[in-house]
Order: C-alpha cells, then structure tokens, then sequence
C-alpha cells in the first residue's frame, strides 16, 4: 500500500522539486500539501503549490495556512528563490482555487483521516506546531514527522549558525521538537555537496524534453546564480 504524506512548504524552486518527487513516486500517496509564509509569502507559496500540482496532472488539495512566524518578523528567501520562488520564470497563474480550510484544521484532518500519516516539512514549522497547540493529541497518531530543517553538523545557510527553516521560526521549531511526535531531522549539511546537481547532469536531464524536468532545473536557475553569493562555508550573504 502507498505511504500517506502531508507535506508542508513555503513552495519556492527546491520545493516544487521535492512535490515532484513525491507525486511521482509511485509508493507515495500524497493527501494534502499545506502551506505556509517562508521562502516567499503564503499567497505565493499557495500559487507555487499549485501550479506544480497541477503541471503533475494531479488531484491532491493544497491548503493555505500560517502569513508569519509565531512571534518573530516574517524574513522571505526571495533573494535566493526569486521573487516569485520560481526563479522569475513567469509560470501561468494556476487553474485550481486552494482549499477552504486553514492548513492548520487539515493538518489535523489528514492526521486523524490517515493513522500513520507520514508528515513531510520542508518549511518553517509554524502551520505545524499551531496544529499541536489546538490538539495535542495528533503527535501519536502520526507515523513519521520528517523535518528538513537544522544544521547539526556544518554552518547554516543564513548565518554560521542557522539553517533558514528554523532560524524564520525557532518558537515554532521548539514546540514541534519538544511535541512528542517521531521527528526525524533531516539538516542542511544533505542538501550540500554532492546533492547539488551539476550542469553536467542538467544536460543529461535536458535531453529528455520532459516539461517537468524542465520545470525542475528552469525554476531553480535563479537558485543556482544565487548560490554564487554563497561564501567558502556554505552560508548565503544576503543581497
């Protein structure tokens, strides 16, 4: 049987790549993608999400949810992800209306619907942990909660310090942690490397003229020449 994901995002390049991935996969069963102020604003993150549902021809509902940080000033990452988070490719407005529900009420739907829902953040933890403060209770009845999010083991990607989803919201990032859920932490230090695609293999992708591959390496081109501003360590130096 496919595995039951909720993924929350602040839709921006890297994101969409990872929505892919998962509507793609064939042992995954995506049933809700919430979304919150990160990267770029909600409203934004909201239209990312959708557009890249639907260029998946998917039917998977996609829910707005928290416009700031719990307690702290809302910093976006359009420095980095464009404007828009697509790398300013300027993509068609999507087709499909997000949900009517707050992404906060189909968090805890989709948990309390799918015992043993594997939560997939990769965003700050805002939707998520206003879900916890309503009802406590969800933490156990959720199979997996995986969190990109921290830098345990390199410099961050805002500060030396600090990896971008938890350093936007910490209060959040405390709550989820201290929770009970089954988090497993996936840092920055995986996403550096040779994680990184090179332009060898985004010719290799290319060839293939597959519309979604092309999204895929078109949306994160702002991303790339971003990362040029990124110093010896690993961290970006704000515009």
């Amino acid at each position: 049987m496919p595995r039951a994901f909720l993924i929350d995002t602040d839709t921006a390049s890297d994101d969409a790549v990872a929505i892919i991935m998962a509507l793609r996969a064939p042992d995954v069963r995506v049933v809700a993608i919430t979304t919150v102020a990160g990267n770029v604003g909600v409203d934004q993150s909201t239209r990312n999400a959708l557009y890249t549902v639907e260029l998946c021809g998917a039917d998977v509902p996609v829910y707005a949810g928290a416009e700031k940080p719990l307690l702290r000033t809302y910093q976006n990452a359009t420095w980095f992800h464009g404007r828009d988070g697509l790398g300013d490719q300027n993509y068609p407005p999507p087709n499909q209306s997000p949900g009517e529900l707050h992404a906060v009420d189909a968090i805890i739907g989709a948990i309390e619907a799918n015992p043993g829902l594997v939560i997939v953040t990769l965003a700050p933890l805002t939707n998520l942990a206003l879900a916890l403060v309503r009802k406590p209770s969800i933490a156990a009845q959720v199979g997996r909660c995986v969190i990109m999010g921290g830098a345990p083991c390199c410099e961050g990607n805002v500060t030396p310090a600090a990896e971008y989803n938890i350093w936007v919201d910490p209060e959040a990032a405390r709550m989820v942690l201290r929770s009970g859920l089954p988090v497993e932490l996936v840092g920055w230090h995986l996403s550096r490397g040779e994680a990184v695609i090179q332009e060898a293999d985004i010719t290799k992708i290319l060839v293939f003229k597959n519309p979604i591959a092309q999204f895929a390496i078109e949306c994160n081109r702002h991303a790339q020449k971003s990362l040029q501003n990124t110093d010896r360590r690993g961290w970006h130096l704000p515009a």
